[in-house]
């Protein structure tokens, strides 16, 4: 019994080991941030038409659209240009990790409320929202690469001492 959990031991040491190859996490890093540098082209281009996308959601207050609308899509840009360039890449990937949960937790709720609303995600244009579903499973996704390079820093941390 003790040897089976040594080789189970060996086997998920050696999984980690695939994930957190340097050339995986840089993948990783690139399609992060790639994605979120993409999404704020069109935001930074058209806060007016965010800030109205932003309202449509109904989850904040009137007064409180505006500093989303200007600044969430350079916090977007911001954070995916250090991921790609690995200037401070943990942080990064905390920041867009959070901000995913909170795109997923947004979309979740206003579907519970059975709103029709633009996701806004790429594009400011009215009626370029996607499949709701479609995109909780992207953000859900997008979890994954923004995870691995997340953890990579502690596994790296731990293994290096």
């Amino acid at each position: 019994i003790k040897s089976n959990r040594v080789e189970n031991n060996r086997n998920m040491f050696n999984k980690k080991k695939i994930i957190f190859q340097p050339s995986v996490v840089l993948v990783c890093r690139i399609i992060l941030g790639s994605v979120f540098i993409y999404a704020s082209a069109d935001k930074i281009m058209h806060p007016e038409a965010f800030a109205s996308i932003l309202y449509n959601y109904q989850l904040l207050p009137d007064f409180l659209i505006s500093s989303p609308a200007l600044f969430l899509p350079w916090i977007e840009l911001v954070a995916g240009a250090f991921l790609i360039a690995g200037i401070f890449p943990r942080g990064a990937s905390f920041i867009l990790n959070g901000l995913l949960v909170i795109f997923i937790l947004a979309i979740t709720f206003n579907l519970i409320r059975g709103l029709n609303f633009d996701c806004g995600c790429f594009s400011t244009l009215p009626g370029t929202g996607s499949n709701v579903y479609g995109l909780l499973v992207r953000d859900l996704l997008l979890l994954l690469p923004g995870a691995v390079i997340f953890l990579n820093y502690n596994y790296r941390r731990k293994n290096e001492s």
